[in-house]
C-alpha cells in the first residue's frame, strides 16, 4: 500500500504564534505527524487481525467486570454474562469501525504530546460557588406530596394483588394441563 502525503498543515499546530524561522520546523512537525498517522492507519489496516483479537480480550476483560460491578445477583449476573458472550460479534464489529475511524488520530495525538515535550498547563485555580439554602417544601406541597404518596402505594398494592392473582391463575392452568 502506498501512502499519499497531504500537504496541509495540522490544525493543532498555529504557525502564525511562532517567529518566522520556526515555521518551517512547524510545517516539517506537521508532516511528520501526518505521517505518522498515515503508517498508523496502514498499520491498523494491515494487522486487522491482531486489532480484533486486542478489543476481543478487552471486551472479555471489561464485560465481566462492568457486569460484577453493576449486577450483584447472581442469576442476573450468570444471564447478563451468557448476553454479553452471545452479543460479542456485534460488539467487534462496531468496536472495529469505531477503532479504524477514531484510534489512529488519538494515537498519533498522543504520541505528538509525547515528543513535545511541553509543561503540563496549569489547572485553572478552583472558583468559590454561593449554595443558596434551598428552603423546605411548604406545608401545601408537604400535604400533596404525601397524598400523591399514598396514592402511589395504593396503586402498588392493587397491582401486587393482580400479579399474585395473574400467577396463581397461571400455575393452576398449568398444573390442570399437565
Amino acid at each position: 500500500m502506498t501512502i499519499v502525503r497531504k500537504n496541509t498543515l495540522n490544525p493543532t499546530v498555529n504557525p502564525s504564534v511562532s517567529p518566522p524561522g520556526n515555521l518551517a520546523e512547524k510545517y516539517m512537525e506537521a508532516e511528520r505527524m501526518h505521517d505518522v498517522l498515515l503508517l498508523l492507519q496502514n498499520l491498523i489496516n494491515s494487522e486487522e487481525a491482531t486489532v480484533k483479537l486486542i478489543l476481543d480480550c478487552l471486551y472479555d476483560v471489561g464485560s465481566v467486570n462492568l457486569i460484577n460491578q453493576k449486577l450483584r445477583l447472581k442469576p442476573l449476573n450468570r444471564v447478563m454474562k451468557l448476553i454479553a458472550r452471545m452479543s460479542k460479534p456485534v460488539f467487534r464489529t462496531l468496536a472495529l469501525n469505531w477503532f479504524k475511524k477514531n484510534c489512529p488520530q488519538l494515537i498519533t495525538n498522543w504520541l505528538h504530546t509525547q515528543v513535545s515535550f511541553e509543561k503540563p498547563q496549569k489547572a485553572p485555580e478552583q472558583v468559590a460557588i454561593e449554595v443558596v439554602k434551598l428552603e423546605p417544601y411548604s406545608i401545601p406541597q408537604k400535604e400533596s406530596l404525601s397524598q400523591e404518596i399514598k396514592n402511589l402505594r395504593y396503586q402498588v398494592r392493587w397491582l401486587a394483588g393482580i400479579s399474585v392473582i395473574a400467577i396463581a391463575v397461571l400455575v393452576v392452568r398449568a398444573t390442570w394441563l399437565n
